[in-house]
């Protein structure tokens, strides 16, 4: 057997042993970041220690040199563990290496990296959940400085409630942390000065990089090539935050994977998704697979219909030119709601490894047919007055055009073509200047097979169903609609609710989808992330659907801005006999 240890040096050595040492001895050798072999001895012997090599003039025992040429007392030593049995090779105990974080917000001029991406980082921070050495770089084409870098990223910090002692020198400190660098997103020279000032704070210590772009994509596979070939780390890992959209349809997301493919491995590219990093979101694979009262339920044996709603109470305000570009069923269904579609109706996964969930949500929406144009009803709000106050139609935005037909709310129903879910309409609405903000699961439940009590719940036998609410934002809550009895003398039912309010049960403050995902970056944990074959799973789903509402010139139908949305949802929702109020709306 041979066991090879690398170390962060240029030195390097090989060990042979004999084929019994892993099993005599118990040992477990597993390969960590940076090549380097860790050894594992499950026995009392030196518990969880790590080992490799360094230089110097001593000869190791039983050492046997693979470099060519390299003369018998090149390799080195710190200290010999004693051996614990004959077969016992003496590794070598590792002296740790010192590292550092470096995070470049590139385009930290914009909204997106003003509004979330430093704020999230002084929340962790402030949470101590950064690593002791850790520098944070804006990038963007604007002429700044560091102080004006600071100045800017510090009227949007905020300290938690329970973390608002010592605010101010917290902020200072975080501040002092935040440099800048001007440089075109094109420029591998800019890059390059870039990684000059990186190298200068990093001070020769083994060097992580994370880059977060918060830019429009078509500036991704520019800025992927410039950060590869200028400003990598040349020792530790580089990663790289790509935020969405991933591309118009199934071959723009396609050009766009191979375009960041040419710099980057998989492994390195991070699809963020903000709202994946929800607690609600995250809680769901909880309450599905630690909870024996939900596992034997979650099928379409016990489960009439599953309704996925995004709402908003405001309209596109200041991002029309984008979203114009892109509409409401690319902006939010195709990668929100399918995600948390998938989380919901995939199988067991084998572990919670990333990869393990992510390959069953992959076998989810492969399963999903193409939505039919016949099952999608799609919106555009218009203006209302409310008194003294008027609110604009979505075309009064400057940037969008008078004509447009872009849909502001998509309802359609999906289903999933597999053993579990045959037959069980999903149903995914999304819109605009909506009468509320709301996102949120909704699981009904099917009649119970002779019901006693159908007589005490009139002729409406939906008003006697159990339903699950999952509501992700606000007020982040898990609740389960039963029948119960009043009291009194009399036998009257009545519809309640076991309600599990995060706010009451945990009054911490619930930290932001982006510390989330920042911190998952950061530590290498893909789960809430996007592989590419799962983007690519996606947009099959919507594409078909996409192109028809194009090439049709389907125009949207309006409703008003503050309303639950365009008629024609109701008339969908009764296809699948599921009521209006079962989309989220009743109080």
């Amino acid at each position: 057997m041979a066991i090879r240890l690398s170390a962060c040096s240029s030195s390097s050595a090989t060990f042979i042993a004999p084929s019994s040492f892993c099993h005599e001895t118990e040992t477990i050798l597993k390969r960590k970041n940076f090549g380097i072999w860790v050894c594992q001895n499950n026995s009392n012997f030196h518990e969880n220690k790590r080992f490799e090599l360094k230089a110097s003039n001593v000869q190791p025992l039983k050492a046997v040199s693979l470099q060519a040429g390299a003369p018998a007392n090149s390799l080195a030593t710190e200290r010999v563990v004693n051996p614990v049995q004959e077969h016992y090779i003496p590794f070598l105990e590792t002296v740790k290496e010192e590292s550092t974080l470096s995070i470049v917000v590139v385009g930290a001029s914009g909204d997106l990296a003003r509004r979330k991406i430093f704020p999230a980082l002084f929340a962790l921070f402030n949470e101590d959940r950064l690593p002791e050495n850790f520098t944070i770089f804006g990038y963007a084409r604007s002429i700044m400085t560091d102080e004006e870098l600071r100045n800017m990223i510090s009227k949007t910090l905020t300290c938690r409630v329970d973390k608002r002692e010592n605010c101010n020198e917290k902020m200072d400190a975080f501040l002092k942390r935040c440099f800048y660098q001007s440089g075109q997103y094109s420029s591998e020279e800019h890059f390059l000065e870039l990684n000059n000032k990186l190298k200068g704070k990093e001070a020769g210590r083994l060097s992580n990089r994370l880059f977060y772009l918060a830019i429009p994509p078509n500036m991704f596979v520019d800025v992927a090539r410039c950060a590869k070939h200028r400003a990598s780390s040349e020792n530790g890992w580089t990663r790289v935050i790509v935020e969405k959209p991933f591309g118009r349809d199934t071959e723009s997301s396609r050009e766009l994977t191979r375009g960041l493919k040419q710099y980057l491995s998989e492994d390195q590219i991070f699809r963020i998704d903000h709202h994946l990093g929800e607690e609600l979101v995250e809680n769901l694979l909880v309450l599905r697979f630690s909870n024996l009262v939900f596992q034997p339920l979650w099928s379409r044996n016990y489960i009439r219909n599953v309704q996925l709603i995004f709402s908003e109470d405001f309209g596109t305000e200041g991002r029309g030119r984008y979203f114009d570009n892109y509409g409401i069923i690319r902006d939010i269904m195709q990668n929100h709601l399918l995600q948390i579609l998938a989380l919901f109706a995939m199988d067991t996964p084998v572990s919670l490894d990333a990869e393990d969930i992510r390959n069953e949500k992959v076998k989810v929406l492969r399963s999903v047919k193409p939505v039919q144009l016949e099952d999608v009803v799609i919106g555009q709000y218009k203006g209302d007055c409310d008194g003294n106050t008027s609110y604009p139609s979505y075309t009064d935005d400057m940037t969008v055009s008078n004509n447009s037909l872009t849909p502001t709310f998509a309802a359609a129903t999906l289903f999933i073509n597999n053993a579990q879910w045959d037959g069980v309409p999903f149903l995914m609405i999304a819109g605009k200047a909506l009468h509320s903000k709301r996102t949120e699961i909704r699981v009904q439940f099917r009649h119970v097979p002779g019901n006693l009590y159908n007589h005490k719940s009139g002729t409406d036998l939906d008003n006697a169903t159990n339903e699950l609410v999952i509501r992700i934002q606000p007020d982040e809550a898990i609740y389960l609609k039963i029948n119960n009895k009043v009291p009194g003398l009399g036998m009257r039912l009545d519809r309640s609710e076991l309600n599990l309010l995060y706010k009451a049960r945990y009054p911490r403050e619930i930290s932001d989808a982006y510390e989330r995902l920042l911190i998952d970056a950061i530590e290498g944990e893909r789960r809430l992330f996007i592989r590419s074959d799962e983007l690519d799973a996606a947009w099959q789903v919507l594409t078909p659907l996409l192109k028809e509402l194009e090439e049709k010139k389907v125009a949207p139908e309006l409703y008003t801005y503050g309303s639950g949305g365009p008629v024609g949802v109701h008339y969908l929702a009764a296809q699948h006999n599921i009521r209006w109020g079962d989309f989220g709306y009743e109080d």
